[in-house]
């Protein structure tokens, strides 16, 4: 029914508008009463084969919604309702930042694609912590951290601290996203001399708490393999937990958009079915490369249940969806973990 009927009604809108418009009908419709036990006997799947331990935390199944989606935690409660194993919030950055201007999220729906240029639009620390003291406890909360577009690049380094010290009682893990490509100059943010010092500089506060939380790097599907063979030495020296890969793209190979409409939309990252292959890639590379000595968990064009046991099988412990759950709807989950558990990965 989702593709059928209610997304050939939502897509006839602007992007950005039906993506409030969906959230507040979610937070409306999950206050009737029984309406949450509902949602969740008819998408949750249960199993213990389903469960994933992984840098000291238990997900009760592989499947998580990424970051990007629920920026501002202020729907995690109810989506938690629709079968995800794990769900990161933000990007957070340390003020409230409108992000670029409008029209900034476009489809691409022969390519089952989206093309954004977002810029980290959120409500800041403040108003993220406001929303994620309502936290239900139902699913475990990556905390996806970044710089203000402002930020000097000497600065850089104090926002990603500032966030991880105000966002550490009330998150599970946190990303540094270093890797998207909506945030103005980040040039620095690709530097390796720079990302060991900026994730010194983040573990050791994370041991200044009385319990350390996992810390994980968020890279682009775009780097080459040399770039890919830097960032295995990174991890392996920083003894970071894992990576997560990938962000979006910049690349436009491959769209079925033509050249005019995609002039006509401009700059912007690409997430989706063009980025599926790129990103499985990816995750093949760190892993056998790294001779799967990290944890990666994989997302990018995930839109089936073979693009998820593709990406678990190219290496990935975990995956997340985003852009995939707005055009097949939230059904996804369950397919892939059912999946998951035929597969000869319920391990």
């Amino acid at each position: 029914m989702y593709k059928s009927i209610i997304r050939k009604i939502l897509f006839k809108f602007d992007p950005e508008a039906v993506h409030y418009f969906t959230f507040d009908l979610i937070k409306i419709v999950s206050k009737i009463p029984f309406i949450s036990v509902l949602i969740r006997s008819i998408f949750q799947v249960n199993h213990p084969s389903l469960e994933r331990e992984l840098f000291g935390l238990r997900f009760r199944n592989p499947v998580g919604l990424a970051a990007g989606f629920d920026k501002i935690a202020v729907l995690y409660n109810e989506l938690a309702n629709f079968g995800f194993g794990f769900i990161e919030i933000g990007t957070v950055t340390p003020k409230a930042q409108a992000g670029n201007p409008k029209k900034r999220l476009f489809r691409l729906q022969d390519d089952k694609g989206i093309i954004n240029r977002m810029g980290f639009n959120n409500a800041g620390l403040e108003g993220v912590i406001t929303q994620l003291k309502k936290n239900k406890k139902k699913i475990i909360i990556g905390g996806n951290i970044g710089k203000n577009t402002q930020t000097t690049p000497d600065e850089y380094t104090n926002d990603y601290l500032e966030c991880f010290s105000a966002l550490h009682p009330y998150v599970d893990y946190f990303v540094l996203n270093v890797s998207c490509p909506n945030v103005g100059s980040h040039a620095k943010l690709n530097d390796k001399n720079y990302l060991e010092e900026l994730i010194h500089a983040v573990q050791s506060l994370n041991t200044t708490f009385e319990v350390s939380k996992p810390i994980l790097l968020k890279i682009s599907p775009d780097l080459n393999n040399t770039q890919l063979d830097e960032i295995i030495s990174l991890v392996k020296t920083t003894k970071i937990d894992g990576v997560i890969a990938s962000n979006t793209s910049v690349s436009r190979e491959n769209l079925k958009a033509d050249a005019t409409t995609l002039k006509s939309i401009g700059n912007g990252g690409v997430s989706g079915q063009p980025i599926t292959t790129k990103s499985t890639q990816v995750i093949k590379y760190l892993s056998e490369n790294s001779q799967n000595e990290f944890s990666i968990i994989g997302v990018g064009g995930i839109h089936s249940e073979k693009d998820a046991l593709d990406k678990l099988s190219a290496g990935a412990d975990l995956v997340q969806i985003y852009t995939g759950f707005i055009y097949e709807g939230p059904a996804l989950v369950k397919r892939i973990n059912k999946a998951v558990l035929k597969s000869s990965l319920n391990v």
